[in-house]
């Protein structure tokens, strides 16, 4: 592969990304990454107290902080991470969509991200986990953490809906979307088989092609 991460996993928050990504470690002997959540000025705090005013300037927080980890784990080899600075784009698209992010502030956003990305080598393979939005709700209603059950549904429709734009248009890396709306890859073995073995396959052949 390339010198950036072997494996990304993404997806809707609740589709199992985390739980994918111990799994893909063991079966294809990658080193996991989690994303470590860091916000050393409580800037997500701030946006949810005080509104749009803190949305750039968290969003910029994130992606630089997203943008080290990544860096971390390419200094691993092999490694498989639960989402990456290369879905960063997703929230800040949403921000912009709903308003909290200003056209001058989104511009900046881009060419700061497209800056960021090009110092680096993309993902070897974007696996993106794909659910309905009803679907991804209730999975989020199912595991109950008391932060997500605060949050609006018409956020998590909102967020779906960006997700879907950006992965029909996602060009930076080879990408291969899995559907699992009716697959319980956690806790079924068939449907953990047969979700490993279509990403075993495809990720062989990106390293065949980078070999």
């Amino acid at each position: 592969m390339s010198c950036g991460v072997s494996m990304v996993i993404d997806g809707m928050t609740g589709v199992g990304k985390t739980s994918l990504m111990d799994i893909l470690a063991r079966e294809l002997k990658l080193k996991p990454y989690t994303e470590i959540f860091r916000d050393e000025n409580d800037l997500l705090g701030k946006y949810y107290k005080e509104g749009s005013r803190w949305c750039f300037p968290m969003q910029i927080s994130f992606l630089n902080n997203r943008y080290s980890q990544y860096k971390e784990a390419c200094q691993l080899g092999n490694a498989v991470m639960d989402r990456s600075l290369y879905s960063d784009p997703i929230f800040a698209n949403l921000y912009y969509k709903t308003g909290d992010m200003e056209p001058e502030e989104y511009f900046v956003y881009k060419s700061f991200f497209r800056t960021l990305v090009e110092s680096l080598d993309p993902p070897g393979l974007v696996v993106y986990l794909d659910v309905s939005a009803d679907e991804a709700i209730r999975r989020i209603g199912q595991r109950g953490r008391e932060d997500e059950m605060n949050v609006p549904v018409s956020y998590w429709k909102n967020l779906h809906e960006v997700y879907t734009d950006y992965y029909g248009k996602y060009k930076l890396s080879p990408l291969l979307r899995v559907n699992v709306n009716n697959r319980d890859f956690v806790n079924n073995d068939g449907d953990r088989q047969a979700v490993v073995s279509t990403i075993r396959e495809l990720y062989e052949s990106c390293i065949k092609k980078v070999g």
